[in-house]
């Protein structure tokens, strides 16, 4: 299927503007675990998981920290579409425990929402990816008639 280049311009920066923010979103709320600045992140914490955790609360939003730190690089790095998939699970997880809080049902919607902009991330890579193997294969086939 061939686009105008506008169309693929138009992809090309919706792309952009959800790899940087689904791998920029995720380094800061995995660092700010350790700080707390932005918000008290423990309170988000489910009692049935605060029940089963063999470690602290804090002890457990530093490792969470660290998880969403990893899931932005991998998102930003050239390994976008497993990030993508990576950032869309984390956030049905993290949408799963704010309702089995019996609160926080606003920002298990939005958490939802985000991820199906990390799926479209994942589907848009796909795309990308597709679309430059018909980019090489169609510029190399002349060269390979000779």
């Amino acid at each position: 299927m061939a686009y105008s280049a506008n169309a693929t311009d138009r992809l090309n920066i919706s792309w952009w503007a959800l790899k940087i923010a689904l791998g920029v979103g995720p380094i800061i709320a995995g660092i700010d675990k350790y700080f707390n600045k932005l918000a008290d992140w423990g309170m988000y914490l489910s009692p049935l998981a605060t029940k089963a955790l063999p470690v602290s609360i804090p002890t457990f939003m530093h490792v969470v920290g660290l998880i969403e730190i990893l899931a932005g690089i991998i998102v930003l790095s050239r390994w976008t579409k497993i990030g993508g998939y990576i950032v869309m699970a984390w956030l049905i997880a993290i949408a799963i425990n704010l309702v089995t809080t019996g609160m926080f049902y606003d920002l298990a919607v939005r958490n939802l929402e985000i991820a199906v902009g990390a799926f479209v991330l994942a589907q848009l890579t796909t795309a990308r990816e597709a679309q430059s193997a018909l980019q090489i294969n169609s510029n190399a086939a002349p060269h390979l008639a000779a």
